[in-house]
């Protein structure tokens, strides 16, 4: 394929998607990688594409927006320490494996290094399931049937005999409104409702929280420390705490920030 049949390919796809990775740019012009960055670097230095992490956007790509609920989620890359916690998060995943997800801007940020891996992939969160989806992810996602609240970012159905009671994940990578030596603690009632019906549905449970976690108070109780396998956090958490939850048998991993 010539240079600008190549161009034109390019320019076509990021019209159609919100985002085309790079290896499937490779695939289908079977040129080299080098050739394909350097088509794209050609590209964004003419002002017709944008780069971004592992593919290529259009410029107008903010026009798909209004196609998703706009969700209270980071980016990628937004805090450091979030993005190290869900790095590691994935880092526990084996390619096969089922897991759940549970909504939050933490859990956000285990899209982009999971976009590569293969598992079946469980998630209330309609921001987690159209990330994946639009960075053609070789994993299987599903989501819960039932109705979107664009605010918390989530899909919840009113019934308990919907799609989460026919699933069963080895782990539960889930966040939280804070964390006490009584449990997981949540804030907001429909979250915690959502969340109550994924952790009956695995067997691990990873938490995933940023230190100031543990200074929040809330009034819903989600799980008594010991339903959790391991907390993943970053050295600003209080360290009485990880020794408590040490002594509860949970496993804590502490992970330095990304950058």
């Amino acid at each position: 394929m010539h240079e600008q049949e190549r161009a034109q390919l390019i320019l076509k796809l990021t019209r159609e998607r919100v985002v085309v990775p790079v290896r499937e740019l490779i695939a289908r012009t079977g040129v080299s990688s080098a050739t394909i960055r350097r088509d794209l670097t050609e590209l964004a230095d003419a002002g017709l594409i944008r780069r971004v992490h592992g593919g290529v956007q259009s410029l107008d790509a903010a026009d798909f927006a209004p196609r998703v609920p706009q969700a209270p989620v980071p980016v990628p890359g937004h805090d450091p320490r979030k993005t190290a916690i869900a790095r590691a998060a994935v880092d526990l995943c084996e390619d096969g494996e089922a897991i759940i997800i549970s909504a939050g801007a933490t859990a956000y940020q285990m899209v982009e290094p999971l976009i590569h891996r293969r598992l079946h992939i469980l998630t209330n969160s309609f921001p987690i399931a159209s990330a994946l989806l639009a960075a053609s992810t070789e994993s299987r996602v599903v989501l819960p049937g039932g109705e979107v609240y664009p605010e918390q970012g989530i899909v919840l159905s009113p019934f308990e005999d919907d799609a989460v009671q026919h699933y069963s994940a080895s782990k539960l990578f889930m966040s939280c409104y804070g964390l006490s030596p009584m449990g997981v603690i949540e804030a907001d009632p429909l979250i915690a409702r959502a969340n109550l019906k994924l952790l009956k549905r695995a067997q691990d449970v990873i938490l995933m929280v940023v230190g100031s976690k543990f200074e929040n108070r809330g009034s819903i109780s989600l799980c008594p420390l010991d339903r959790l396998r391991m907390v993943i956090t970053d050295p600003s958490a209080p360290p009485p705490a990880l020794d408590g939850l040490r002594a509860a048998g949970v496993e804590v991993r502490v992970v330095q920030p990304v950058g």
